[in-house]
């Protein structure tokens, strides 16, 4: 089955080709041409009509949507929330749960292997996010299960399960760079998030093999006093740290346009990735969150006491268009952070995170006012992801 997307401003890594086309060959990438010819031999071709052709978004810390979480723990669940997101551009995720109960993340690791050994899936592994988290840094996290790491624990999991690729913790807890040591020697990416730790902790944290920062800015403390003295929080700390990345909720709201703009000048496209932290009622028709304390205000998820913001309803498509539009990056920074830096960061760009010769061919179509206007998983056109108007789409 070969496929063309023709006369689209398309993304490669050497830069954008104005009037390109991207030759799929079944579900992967044959060719990036120059030329705008419809070529001979297509099965199916798509024209572009000028708009941006970029690669799909991978995220790497989302929760659930369309009304399902993946806490659920089943296949419905799963399939419903990684689907929901594959409408908005997220050619690639990372099934995240929050701090849960040993049982609970037995069950959600059963049902990702299921998955991924089946295939047909756009769920890359879990990120388990908790529960080896500072209770004072819970924020939205659910205070009776966090506690510090038993290597019981951990080591049974990592084990025992096929489908772990990362995990956040608080590093100055006890056992915590231990932990660090273990699983990154297993190729799982290890974050630190939901934490209280200052430079000490943070540079020992690095030593330990932990080499993300996750949700930036949230769940973590700047720069402070402690008593008199002036203290680096971990927000001054990790930008010290300049070979440590960061992935950062690009909603406008979890981190304004202010901040975002900063860390993309401080770390730069390489260390930074956009993720979505959402929650399952993006794009739902539910006003209810999953957890019964988050409540739905002012375009974000939120404790309902207003104590901490609690997860996002955001999609793929809105965090390149807030980068791109209200913070003011170049295009191509913006979706770089979505594809190829989050690809980089988790080991998967020789497949992933960008339109090449050779790899998946996931892709999204963005018109001049970045709205997504088609999606592409693995060669295929993706029903539903016409949000605003499909491209044109003749097949013979």
């Amino acid at each position: 089955m070969l496929t063309q997307i023709y006369n689209g401003h398309v993304l490669t890594p050497e830069g954008w080709v104005n009037g390109g086309s991207v030759i799929i060959e079944d579900s992967r990438i044959k060719e990036v041409s120059k030329s705008s010819r419809i070529m001979e031999g297509m099965d199916k071709t798509i024209d572009a009509h000028g708009m941006h052709v970029v690669p799909g978004g991978i995220d790497l810390h989302c929760h659930g949507g369309g009304g399902s979480d993946f806490q659920e723990c089943t296949r419905e669940a799963f399939e419903n929330a990684a689907n929901t997101h594959l409408r908005h551009g997220t050619t690639a995720i990372y099934a995240t749960l929050s701090s849960s109960p040993l049982d609970m993340i037995e069950h959600a690791c059963q049902t990702c292997d299921e998955l991924m050994r089946e295939g047909n899936t756009t769920i890359m592994g879990m990120h388990l996010e908790g529960p080896y988290f500072n209770p004072s840094k819970a924020g939205a996290q659910m205070p009776e299960v966090i506690r510090i790491p038993d290597p019981n624990e951990y080591t049974h999991i990592v084990e025992d399960f096929d489908c772990m690729r990362r995990w956040s913790s608080a590093p100055e807890l006890p056992g915590a760079l231990e932990m660090g040591k273990y699983i990154t020697g297993k190729g799982i990416v290890a974050a630190i998030g939901h934490t209280a730790a200052e430079y000490p902790d943070v540079k020992a944290a690095w030593d330990a093999g932990y080499t993300l920062a996750t949700h930036f800015y949230n769940g973590m403390p700047g720069f402070h006093n402690v008593r008199e003295f002036k203290h680096a929080g971990t927000v001054e700390s990790v930008y010290l740290l300049e070979d440590m990345a960061v992935e950062v909720i690009a909603d406008g709201i979890h981190v304004p346009s202010t901040l975002l703009n900063l860390v993309y000048h401080m770390k730069g496209v390489e260390r930074t990735a956009l993720c979505t932290d959402a929650l399952a009622v993006t794009d739902s028709d539910s006003e209810h969150a999953f957890d019964p304390r988050v409540i739905i205000e002012d375009g974000v998820c939120k404790l309902s006491d207003r104590s901490a913001l609690a997860g996002s309803i955001a999609t793929m498509d809105r965090l390149i268009k807030t980068m791109a539009r209200v913070v003011d990056v170049p295009l191509q920074d913006a979706v770089r952070m979505a594809s190829e830096t989050p690809a980089r960061i988790m080991g998967i760009y020789d497949r992933k995170g960008s339109i090449q010769r050779g790899k998946d061919a996931d892709i999204m179509i963005f018109d001049n006012d970045i709205n997504l206007r088609s999606v592409f998983s693995m060669g295929a056109f993706v029903k539903g992801s016409d949000h605003i108007a499909p491209a044109a789409i003749v097949e013979k």
